[in-house]
């Protein structure tokens, strides 16, 4: 091909607005394909009508499994499916989910990497957490170019900023600006293909639904004594990746902050469970104190009202962490 001819585009909170000025400024005789992954719900609805109605010089397909990819066209991706690229056509995945979400924005990051190289434009646009940092960073090994919504634009700015972290990115412009800058690099001719990691086609195959098992995930990450929060398994590392990532044998899939947010809801609640039994705990040997006393059993008595002050005490002791973990979220380290 003479041109980079394949555009990919990743958003969540925040990134319906850019979106639609980006679509708005391309010209209807783009020489390119735009593939879109939006975070949305598995009942998600009205999507396909808001991108379609920014893009009235294009038109905007929900995607189907099998769907040749022409230029000129939108493809949005559809709920609880992770949309991929597959030999100039679109592929529906049904993998595990990846960050907490299907359709993720990294496997379509890696599939059109992993297809068209050097031919590829990626973007990644206002979102919180950090999908698309890593798929970012496969389009980037694999020679195409790579862009991000500037974060002092973006609503929502985690997802910007993360992929800047991991990646040397190209380009980091405003959303009203994107859509003429992505229009302009389309026309240019592609840059040397470089060599596929070796670990890209697995995970597109992952995302696809494939099954992963222990044998294969070894090959690309190794065992971490972390525990899934999607199914309980045993989490690995990915081997030599950015940025930082783990995958389960089942093969759902986490950045380390995405990981950090899916613990957040499940400490609170052990420290919870905690606090309910100590409480518990405390008020029956009260009681038993109590009834001790009234039997005359000083000596039990005084030992089962010093481990009621002992419990109360340790329950005072995780009242306090609870309130504190509420007030004190995960944060980086200033610049």
């Amino acid at each position: 091909m003479s041109n980079r001819d394949i555009i990919v585009i990743g958003g969540s909170a925040g990134a319906t607005a850019p979106l639609q000025q980006i679509l708005a400024r391309f010209p209807v005789d783009l020489p390119a394909a735009v593939l879109v992954v939006l975070h949305i719900p598995a009942q998600g609805i009205g999507i396909l009508s808001t991108v379609a109605r920014a893009a009235g010089k294009l038109p905007v397909h929900q995607a189907a499994d099998g769907m040749i990819i022409e230029n000129g066209n939108v493809y949005l991706a559809v709920p609880d499916h992770h949309l991929l690229i597959d030999d100039n056509h679109v592929r529906l995945g049904r993998g595990p989910r990846e960050n907490m979400a299907r359709p993720a924005i990294d496997p379509l990051f890696r599939s059109a990497a992993l297809q068209y190289g050097p031919r590829v434009i990626g973007v990644v646009l206002s979102g919180l957490l950090s999908d698309g940092a890593a798929g970012l960073n496969a389009i980037k090994r694999c020679g195409g170019i790579t862009l991000v919504q500037d974060p002092q634009d973006a609503i929502s700015n985690e997802m910007p900023l993360r992929a800047l972290e991991e990646t040397t990115v190209d380009l980091c412009v405003s959303g009203a600006r994107m859509g003429d800058v992505l229009a302009d690099l389309a026309r240019e001719r592609p840059g040397a293909a470089l060599p596929i990691p070796p670990e890209l086609r697995l995970e597109v195959e992952i995302a696809a639904g494939e099954r992963l098992g222990t044998e294969r995930l070894t090959r690309i990450a190794e065992p971490a004594a972390l525990t899934c929060p999607s199914c309980g398994g045993v989490l690995s590392a990915m081997k030599g990746d950015h940025p930082l990532r783990f995958r389960c044998q089942v093969g759902h899939a986490y950045t380390a902050d995405s990981l950090a947010k899916s613990q957040e809801g499940r400490v609170d609640e052990a420290l919870r469970v905690a606090l309910r039994i100590i409480e518990e705990r405390a008020e029956l040997v009260h009681r038993m104190a109590l009834d001790a006393r009234q039997s005359g059993r000083a000596a039990v008595a005084e030992m089962y009202a010093a481990r009621s002050v002992e419990y109360r005490e340790y329950a005072d002791m995780i009242r306090r962490v609870v309130l504190q973990s509420l007030d004190a979220p995960l944060s980086k380290p200033k610049a």
